[in-house]
């Protein structure tokens, strides 16, 4: 009789003992998969953050392109160059960003 409920105990043991084995192995696929989400998020905010940069940068030039007074037709013409120049900068953060 002892050793009927002594081998009931040790079914039930070995039942509890894969039940934490088997959530152990969920909790364990839950944290990887929460990793790779982690970094993935955390490469977006980095992209998200050097877009705001670039805006910016952007509207710190348009500022000053739109506060300093010349003449309509040399305005035109600096207009022009800092759109250009803009535009090669662009193209150096891209390339750096690769």
């Amino acid at each position: 009789m002892p050793s009927e409920k002594l081998y009931r105990e040790f079914q039930n043991l070995e039942r509890k003992i894969q039940l934490v084995l088997t959530e152990n192995k969920r909790l364990k696929d839950e944290l990887s998969h929460t990793r790779e989400e982690n970094g993935t998020l955390k490469e977006k905010m980095e992209s998200q953050e050097a877009n705001l940069n670039t805006f910016q940068d952007k509207m710190k030039i348009n500022k000053l392109v739109n506060s300093t007074v010349v003449s309509d037709g040399d305005s035109a013409q600096l207009k022009e160059t800092i759109d250009t120049y803009i535009k090669e900068i662009d193209k150096c953060i891209a390339h750096l960003a690769e």
